[in-house]
Formats: structure tokens, sequence, C-alpha cells
């Protein structure tokens, strides 16, 4: 056993995928109704295979939040009769490793497996079982709830938790991407097995399965595996739609007292959906303003000339609906004003003016000349096609990003921003701050 797992994080370490232009991403639907993204490659003697559900938090229930991370949980800590330690044996006996997704949309489970008959055919029909005849064996629930209530009273105490929660649900307020901070305690000591039985039979559904599969088997053999991990899964209906994210009106702040040494400063609004028209030139012009790190305009305004933070950023987090755009910083508490000041005006000065010439070239080439990194192993490609075959993106995403990228103009990155973009209408939440 212990040999195996050293082979196979060698093979991992290892492992690249050759970037060229024409990613070969073949796309079917199974007889079960499921979607399957695959790419073949058969450079190492690996598979990587993941399986996503539309259920993730927001489909959560405010009373019972708690529900879907818990079924998600779950799956891998009994089925099919056998106990959690004895499914982590089995991995390890194969020298197999489990992995999982849980975020605002999505919940799944992944896993990476050498490609050889034996260990292949033993670990893809484990993972079939977790997929298809979870336990939830009740005395692990309470186990697992006891433990997130464990972290939710630590959580509670640490300032970048605090901040987090209540950016979240000022953001997203009743909308259900805002179910994910609403988590207590008291929701949790409501739900019971049945809760999960019936979370993962109304979205746990073969037709909503998106299966992402990269490595060391061919076409045939991969549809045979799609077949062997969704057949078994429940029936049911599509995915209800997610609603839209209101936007903003107004903006508002909230500051919570704490006795940490620096302030916890996030400010935001929604931002993009991930099928968006906007993406690029937003998210070009992000990596300009503070996605970028040290070469980022807000790093230049807030770190190098007036030693504000020690870092600052800004994303956006496109999701089905409008996930959130948000700058964050952390700095002394006597600065705290000084800093969120300064934040504000320099975003407010690149939403007015847009970047440079000479900033659009830098972002563009470090983009670009980056992005062979992103598709440099098995494991990272799988991450892509799971996002690519869940949320619709075109097969040839990959093949044009560097295309899109380069596309994008200084008039397109200022019109976006001045169109999505709004300063002041934003939600503050500042953790700490000046006495």
């Amino acid at each position: 056993m212990f040999t195996k797992q050293l082979w196979l994080a060698g093979l991992l370490a290892l492992s690249t995928l050759a970037v060229q232009a024409g990613l070969p991403i073949q796309h079917w639907q199974s007889a079960s109704g499921a979607k399957v993204y695959f790419v073949e490659n058969h450079d190492l003697p690996i598979l990587d295979v993941s399986v996503n559900f539309a259920a993730g938090s927001s489909r959560d229930v405010v009373d019972k939040a708690g529900v879907a991370g818990l079924t998600q949980g779950l799956l891998a800590l009994g089925a099919g009769g056998l106990s959690d330690d004895q499914i982590s044996g089995r991995f390890a006996d194969l020298g197999a490793v489990l992995g999982g997704e849980f975020d605002l949309d999505r919940a799944g489970l992944k896993l990476r497996t050498l490609s050889s008959d034996r260990e292949r055919s033993g670990a893809t029909e484990l993972f079939a079982s977790l997929l298809q005849k979870p336990d939830f064996p009740a005395s692990v629930l309470e186990r697992e709830k006891a433990r997130m209530v464990a972290g939710l009273r630590e959580a509670a105490t640490q300032p970048e938790s605090i901040s987090d929660r209540a950016f979240s649900k000022a953001l997203f307020g009743s909308h259900p991407y805002g179910i994910s901070e609403r988590v207590e305690p008291e929701t949790l000591e409501k739900i019971k097995r049945d809760d999960l039985v019936a979370f993962y039979r109304q979205h746990y559904t073969r037709n909503a399965a998106v299966l992402a599969v990269i490595g060391d088997i061919s076409r045939s053999q991969a549809e045979l595996l799609a077949e062997q991990l969704t057949a078994g899964l429940p029936e049911g209906p599509a995915p209800a739609a997610i609603p839209p994210v209101p936007g903003l009106t107004q903006a508002s702040e909230q500051r919570i007292p704490h006795h940490a040494a620096q302030s916890h400063i996030l400010l935001g609004q929604p931002g993009i959906k991930r099928i968006d028209p906007d993406y690029f030139p937003l998210y070009v012009g992000n990596y300009i303003l503070g996605g970028g790190g040290f070469v980022s305009r807000l790093t230049e305004e807030v770190r190098e000339k007036r030693g504000l933070a020690y870092s600052v950023y800004s994303y956006f987090m496109p999701m089905r609906e409008a996930g959130p755009f948000q700058i964050g910083l952390q700095t002394k508490r006597e600065q705290t004003n000084q800093a969120l000041a300064l934040v504000r005006d320099t975003l407010k000065q690149f939403v007015k003016d847009g970047p440079t010439a000479r900033e659009l070239k830098a972002a563009k080439d470090n983009l670009t000349g980056g992005f062979a990194l992103r598709l440099d192993s098995n494991g990272k490609v799988l991450d892509y096609l799971g996002v690519i075959g869940f949320y619709g993106l075109p097969l040839t995403w990959l093949d044009d990003y560097v295309g899109q990228i380069n596309k994008v103009t200084l008039a397109q990155v200022k019109d976006a921003f001045a169109r999505r973009i709004k300063p002041d209408q934003m939600v503050t939440v500042v953790v700490g701050g000046a006495e």
C-alpha cells in the first residue's frame, strides 16, 4: 500500500499535459442522462474523474441551513454498508485519492486513480458506491454536526471569518447565495438523517450529473465509466433555476468591534455570472486593479506608496448568477479610515478613467504568458472541464482564452467597469477598526 501511494505521488509530481491549440474535449450525454466531458491523455497511467451536481449551499433552506454541506460531506463517510474507515482503507490500498467539491452552486466528488485494470476497476467501483449508495449513518451525522458546531464557534472569534460572514449576508441578503452564512448551531441541531436522504434524492439525480474525465482510458472506456457512475443515481427533474441576484441601490457600512491588532476590511457588490458578455474585459481590468498581486493598482497605491497594508486584492467570483466582486485588505487599527478612503478613491479613479495602455499590455502579457501553467496537469484540466460542463461554457473556451484576452481593449475595460461597478453603492464591512 505504502509503495503504491508513493508511486502515484511521484507520477502526479511529474504529470503534465502538453498545452496545444485545440484541447481535444469530447462531450456527450450518457444513456442515464448525465453530461460527460472527456479528454483522452495517455502520457501517464493516471485517471482523474469528477462528478458534480447542482447541490451547493444555495439549495439549502434557511431553517435547516447546512443540509447541503452535510449531504456532500457524508457521501464518503459510509456507503454500500462500508464504514468511513473501510472506505478510506480501500482507497489507500488501491493507491487512489478521493476529493470533493462544494460551493454556492456545485457539490460532488472527485477521484484520482492509477489506470491499470485492477486499480482502476477497484477505485471506480468504490467511487460509484459512494455516489449511488450513500448510507448517511446517523452516528456519523451527529459526529459531523458536532464538528461543524465547534468550527462555527471557533470561527465566531476570528476576525477574518466574522468579516466574511457579515459581508456575504450584507451582499446577498435573503438570496439563496446568502444561505451559506446562515448555518448556525441551531439550524444544525434541526437536521436529521431523513433531511440528508431527501436532499440527496432531490439534487443528486442522474440527469443533473456532470462528469469530467481525463486520463489514460479510451473513449469507449470513458462511456462505460460514465454509465457505471451514474446509472444508479436517483431519477428526478432538472435542477430549478437560481433567481437573479438583486443589485445594490445604496451603500451600506457595518463596523464590528474586535480586539485584533489589525482591521479586516471588505467592500464590494454583486459582480458577474459565469457566462457574461463582459467577462473578459472585467477579468483583465480586475487584474490591473487588484488581481495582479504586486503589479496591481491597489497594491501600488495602498502598499507601495503609503505602506497601509501588506496586501490588498480584488476579485470577481462568477457563479451561475452574479457572484461577489470583492476588495479586501488588513491594516493597523489606527489606519483603518485612511486605508479605506484610499481604496475607495483608487477604485473610483479606476472606474472613471480605466487603465493605461501600459497597464493593459502588462496585464495581457502576464495573463497569456502564465496560461500554460493553468493546464500543466491532468488535475488542473479536470477542474476546468468541470466548470465548462457545469456552466455550459463553449468546448473551445480554453482554446479561445488567449485570443479573448488579447482582444480586450482599453475602451472595453473602461466601459465594462463604468457600467458594472458602482463605487457609491457598495457593501463595506470593517471588523476591528480605530478606537
